[in-house]
């Protein structure tokens, strides 16, 4: 049977959302129930994502997530590769104001099935299990990209991107209890990189190329692609792709300086998955099969 997804992401900020999002649409085994989008801009992270939708030929419900943090400044305001979205068909309207809820329906409708993928800050998925308090126990799974939790690397390294944006959404997310609660962090995400000029030739499948011309905005400022998202997602499907070890984590609150920090307690049988290693060539291999396989391109001239 296929795993049952939802997507919460901002796409539209790191190219690597919008990678993850085309392996989902790609993954034979994947029934992506539906999209939510968070940070800034939420609106346009929308459209992106109704773009790689549309291009592989799929009609999946997108719905505009939470701006805000829930507590403290947004740190991530705009979805900078929007400014690609002229050169390919995307939807202009959404719902709004129905994320939150429409992850509760369709978690609802399906107790026991659904994966909930996170790639971006937390603060739809915290609503979420504010505005629900079954929400864990009806979860098949919650999969995160988020954290760093090797305790070798320095001070500075030890906050990831995801997790700071919205340090009490965080908080609240892993003090949840789903059945499967996983995380695969910043020190084993950046062992899966790619450089541009690799990226362009990779990437010449139809379904992925409205993601290299998001990436070319990417690629503006940055020389390479580091598959953070793209591998949360594939250990949904492969679990050795990841080693995982049981335990517990904890999220700094208490210091401004260092709020969305995650402390990292190894626990037999912890609530806690974090991944510790990476097949890297397993999984490129992985994602490049699975994206290869679809042919639909409605690139607009």
């Amino acid at each position: 049977m296929p795993h049952k997804v939802l997507f919460d992401t901002d796409i539209g900020s790191d190219i690597d959302d919008a990678v993850a999002l085309a392996y989902l649409l790609a993954q034979p085994e994947c029934d992506l129930l539906g999209i939510t989008t968070v940070s800034g801009e939420p609106v346009k992270r929308a459209q992106l994502a109704s773009a790689v939708c549309l291009n592989a030929g799929r009609e999946v419900p997108i719905f505009p997530g939470r701006e805000a943090p829930l507590l403290g400044l947004q740190r991530q305001p705009l979805a900078p590769q929007a400014a690609a979205l002229e050169l390919w068909p995307h939807r202009t309207k959404f719902p709004r104001g129905e994320a939150v809820e429409s992850m509760r329906q369709i978690i609802r409708a399906h107790p026991g099935e659904v994966t909930l993928l996170a790639t971006g800050p937390l603060t739809n998925v915290a609503a979420l299990l504010a505005a629900d308090d079954d929400v864990p126990g009806l979860l098949k799974g919650l999969v995160l990209m988020c954290g760093v939790f090797e305790g070798r690397l320095d001070q500075r390294g030890l906050l990831e991107w995801n997790a700071l944006l919205d340090p009490l959404a965080t908080a609240i997310v892993y003090n949840s209890r789903p059945k499967l609660h996983r995380s695969i962090g910043l020190d084993v995400t950046t062992q899966v990189t790619m450089d541009a000029s690799e990226v362009r030739r990779k990437f010449q499948t139809p379904l992925l190329l409205p993601v290299l011309d998001f990436a070319e905005v990417w690629f503006h400022e940055r020389p390479s692609i580091t598959f953070h998202d793209p591998l949360a997602a594939t250990t949904i499907f492969d679990d050795d792709i990841c080693r995982f070890e049981p335990g517990l984590v904890e999220v700094e609150l208490a210091s401004p300086r260092l709020a969305g920090l995650t402390h990292w307690t190894a626990q037999a049988g912890g609530p806690h998955e974090v991944a510790f290693g990476v097949n890297a060539n397993r999984f490129f291999e992985h994602y490049f099969s699975v994206v290869s396989a679809s042919r639909a391109s409605t690139r607009s001239q």
